[in-house]
């Protein structure tokens, strides 16, 4: 059976959702980053890293979101969590990437300045760009549901793990200082994916086990 190592509120919700989406056996262990757990021992011979996701699997353990997001979609019934032809797969993975390595990012650089300066004023010049950084980000974002049209999800028509991944960063939108309401398209899909079974499971589980 599958372990996921995920924390409330961060990229690990995508992981989260995408399992509970799947079908797939697997358990959900909370990692209290306001108790410090990323930092004891028992968590970092798990992860080094001291982050989540960790996908515990029988095989080892996976690490970084789109890794672990694109194994959940292969083990899943296929088509059901990520296209199948090829051109369409490498589209998802791109979408996700920029996800992970720019957005991320952005949003990163209020709550984890120090992680690239030790200077207090750079920290803080910082983290007053990532409002600007972010509705940057989810302007090329709502452009591309645009193209879209009609369509409910990230690729189009069919749902896939760039969904849950899209929803946990939009997410992020308000405490970031960005209104969700400039960009419709991402309104209407994060709003899409709160009435999804298993988004709520995930969630409440969140919400269950942060209790």
């Amino acid at each position: 059976m599958l372990t996921l190592y995920t924390a409330p509120g961060s990229c690990s919700r995508a992981s989260h959702i995408a399992l509970e989406e799947s079908g797939l056996a697997f358990e959900a262990r909370l990692v209290d980053f306001a108790q410090g757990d990323q930092r004891r021992p028992e968590f970092l011979a798990i992860n080094p890293k001291g982050r989540v996701p960790a996908l515990v699997t029988d095989q080892g353990i996976l690490t970084e979101s789109p890794a672990i997001l694109a194994y959940i979609a292969a083990l899943a019934p296929q088509g059901l969590l990520a296209p199948v032809e090829p051109f369409a797969l490498a589209r998802m993975q791109a979408f996700n990437l920029y996800l992970a390595s720019t957005v991320h990012v952005a949003h990163a650089h209020g709550r984890r300045a120090s992680r690239w300066s030790d200077d207090a004023a750079a920290q803080a010049s910082m983290a007053a760009k990532v409002a600007q950084n972010m509705r940057d980000c989810f302007t090329l974002i709502e452009a591309d549901l645009a193209r879209n049209g009609d369509s409910d999800w990230v690729m189009g028509g069919a749902y896939s793990v760039a969904d849950p991944y899209l929803f946990t960063f939009t997410g992020w939108l308000e405490g970031d200082g960005v209104d969700v309401a400039e960009f419709p398209y991402v309104r209407a899909h994060y709003d899409r994916m709160g009435r999804r079974p298993a988004v709520v499971r995930a969630l409440q589980a969140e919400q269950t086990r942060a209790a």
